[in-house]
């Protein structure tokens, strides 16, 4: 299956054959229903009416597994009235949980599904800063916001380590990562993953996030996520910033995980780090995902 660079995680990830067999399966084709342009209700009755059958998430009342194999032909889709999005990918807005009326900033956000989730949560209050720094994924971005009725989004095409001084409410950092989580639907992903990959994403990683903890207010939220399992990326990324912010635990009912990792091939994370979560595929027939939900302290320094 070429997955032997995933070998190196037999030891931390719990019934490892079952997870390798569900690597090699095809994933479940699931759409988020965009309540800023129809119902729950409504969409189920228009699905009904086109003989498309689908099965409602255990843990998210806005997520569908649908029995189609490309819902993006829809007219539902064209209309706004749905996106197409992984299961696992709707998670980090909702553990970050953002409110009407507050600042929210994005800071890896294209092509836009999470940074749309966020303003549905919002009721279209308030205001999400969805910033990419590459300018070529800045223009499925915009189109994604538009498509999906969005009117309190600001896009912004900054370096994320650089971005300029603003205070935000609550900050997602989805990072550029070895994306070995997504391998159920681009297998050839693992083929450029790599111990050496994971290090130097690492560096790259850490910037980001110190950047959007030092943006946050005090005592405001930061949620860190990864579709990657490589603890260089993940506990590794977030232990380095522990001088700015306490990790929080978090369950999601309905949907089954992992705790962090403490320590890892001779590396000491701390013991904080079992509170993150892992996700992984053979638990809800899922991708692969990492979530750490993190607090601005109060007297961080910078």
């Amino acid at each position: 299956m070429g997955y032997e660079h995933l070998e190196r995680y037999r030891d931390i990830i719990p019934d490892f054959d079952a997870f390798l067999d569900f690597m090699s399966r095809p994933l479940p084709v699931t759409i988020r229903i965009n309540t800023l342009k129809t119902s729950v209700p409504e969409l189920l009755s228009r699905l009904e009416r086109l003989g498309i059958g689908y099965e409602r998430m255990s843990w998210y009342p806005l997520g569908l597994r649908l029995d189609a194999e490309k819902p993006g032909r829809l007219m539902e889709f064209h209309m706004g009235l749905i996106h197409v999005q992984e299961e696992i990918s709707m998670l980090p807005p909702v553990v970050l949980d953002p409110q009407p009326g507050e600042r929210i900033l994005d800071l890896c956000a294209a092509p836009g599904g999470k940074a749309a989730q966020m303003s549905m949560q919002m009721s279209n209050r308030g205001m999400v800063v969805a910033n990419d720094s590459s300018s070529a994924r800045i223009v499925p971005l915009r189109a994604n916001l538009e498509r999906l009725g969005v009117v309190n989004a600001v896009v912004t095409s900054y370096d994320g380590r650089r971005f300029p001084q603003y205070t935000f409410d609550r900050a997602l950092v989805d990072a550029p990562c070895s994306s070995e989580g997504t391998a159920r639907r681009y297998p050839g992903v693992i083929a450029r993953c790599s111990l050496k990959r994971s290090i130097d994403l690492q560096n790259l990683q850490v910037s980001l996030l110190r950047r959007a903890i030092q943006l946050t207010r005090p005592g405001g939220v930061v949620v860190y996520s990864t579709c990657t399992f490589a603890p260089e990326e993940n506990e590794g990324v977030v232990s380095r910033v522990l001088d700015l912010a306490d990790v929080e635990e978090f369950t999601i009912p309905g949907l089954r995980s992992s705790p962090g990792l403490a320590s890892w091939n001779n590396t000491d994370y701390g013991e904080e780090l079992v509170k993150c979560r892992r996700y992984y595929p053979h638990e809800n027939d899922t991708g692969g995902f990492f979530v750490a939900k993190l607090r601005r302290r109060l007297s961080a320094g910078e």
